[in-house]
């Protein structure tokens, strides 16, 4: 059975959160929405628009298209440089405030 355009977009999502090792409140972050949003969307209770796919892909770096054609295109098309490595722990930011984000 094939997947949804919706399944796919938060399955391209997850696999870009585990390929960078990035949480879901450091995604949050960089679009400018909350913690519980991007987890609404990534359950499907809420959807990803078409705007939020766009900043997602620019986000990490891809093709819009690339997200919206599921993981496997998607992690492919992530650059190198955004590739979580191993033993490298990846944290936040400070904020412009000087608070964590």
């Amino acid at each position: 059975m094939r997947m949804t355009l919706d399944e796919r977009v938060r399955s391209a999502v997850a696999a870009l959160l585990y390929a960078t090792g990035e949480s879901q409140t450091e995604l949050a972050c960089a679009l400018g929405v909350s913690q519980a949003q991007v987890s609404r969307r990534q359950s499907g209770t809420a959807a990803w628009s078409l705007a939020d796919c766009d900043a997602v892909a620019a986000h990490y770096g891809i093709d819009p298209l690339d997200l919206l054609a599921g993981p496997t295109r998607a992690t492919e098309t992530l650059p190198a440089q955004r590739r979580r490595v191993p033993g490298r722990v990846v944290r936040p930011a400070a904020a412009p405030d000087g608070g964590a984000r």
